[in-house]
């Protein structure tokens, strides 16, 4: 982040930080059944980490050491993978580097739980989370999708929403065809006194997946969100939108509406999927060819098999 003496810091505007996060995690993934009927979707692993624990350190990152997950029935074992293992931590004692991953997972965030009876929507889920979150700011944190730690989002997020009071959205660009599985913006500049921060935009509208053809833009909203606490009596007075449900999107728009600002950071580095299969599968895959322990070969047996997969036939 670059430095102007000019424009107000997140200190001097009075405004208090986010410093918890809410992690909306009751759905069914249904896309992965069989495998997620036992196993929630967040537990997947990505290598030798789980979905979830890559959100935990990436807000972790961010400073924010308090985390609601909003579960639902069968998914008890997520707050498991983030409590103590004394009987574990014994049997790795002489095992310094498994003991230590082992341990990180429970010091990373104090880990909270409420349950969704229902699952009737994002809007529906966060709402859950008022009386953990009260009237403080608050991050959201979608549970199926994470950025890289060496490109961190979440930092300039709060900075941004402590420097406005309002909201603060995540966009990445989609195929313009992609609009119809997104909440879809229209924007425009941001105020001159908020480009210090990266490269934000003012949001004027926003619609959940629309038709290519009547999408105001190709920014997709990104699954993370920085929320003002005034966003709960807005979400119980959002009506059912798309799909039936109380769509957090909504809620958004009408604070916007009532003069919320709302503003959003434009993101350009590595964005990771785990939401359907394609996208974990990628996720795993580059992850893997990433890792200093596993990366070099990993690449050279990848590159072998697309190689003989593609001359017709592989060796065994």
């Amino acid at each position: 982040m670059s430095e102007h003496s000019a424009n107000p810091s997140a200190a001097a505007t009075g405004r208090p930080r986010a410093v918890k996060a809410v992690i909306p995690a009751a759905g069914l993934a249904t896309r992965f059944l069989p495998a997620t009927k036992a196993v929630p979707k967040e537990l997947l692993p990505v290598v030798d980490r789980p979905v979830l624990q890559y959100i935990v350190e990436e807000a972790a990152q961010a400073g924010i050491g308090d985390i609601l997950l909003i579960t639902g029935r069968g998914k008890t074992s997520m707050v498991d993978h983030f409590d103590r293992r004394p009987d574990l931590e014994e049997r790795l004692a002489e095992k310094p580097d498994l003991l230590a991953a082992v341990k990180r997972t429970e010091e990373l965030a104090a880990i909270y739980t409420c349950r969704q009876p229902e699952q009737l929507g994002l809007g529906h889920a966060v709402g859950y989370a008022e009386s953990h979150v009260g009237d403080e700011p608050f991050a959201v944190l979608l549970g199926d999708e994470f950025v890289n730690l060496s490109e961190p989002l979440l930092p300039a997020m709060l900075e941004l929403q402590a420097r406005t009071g309002g909201v603060v959205l995540a966009f990445f660009e989609v195929d313009p065809a992609e609009t119809k599985r997104y909440g879809i913006a229209s924007v425009e500049p941001a105020e001159a006194e908020l480009t210090d921060i990266g490269e934000v935009v003012k949001v004027t509208g926003m619609v959940e997946k629309p038709a290519p053809e009547e999408a105001p833009s190709n920014l997709a909203v990104l699954g993370r969100y920085v929320l003002p606490g005034k966003i709960f009596d807005a979400i119980r007075r959002t009506q059912p939108g798309s799909g039936g449900e109380i769509q957090l999107t909504d809620a958004m728009e009408l604070l916007r509406t009532e003069g919320t600002p709302v503003h959003a950071i434009v993101y350009r580095g590595i964005r990771y999927d785990t939401g359907m299969p394609l996208g974990y599968l990628q996720t795993v895959v580059q992850i893997a060819a990433e890792r200093e322990d596993l990366g070099s070969e990993f690449r050279k047996w990848l590159v072998e098999f697309v190689n003989s997969d593609a001359s017709g036939g592989r060796d065994t």
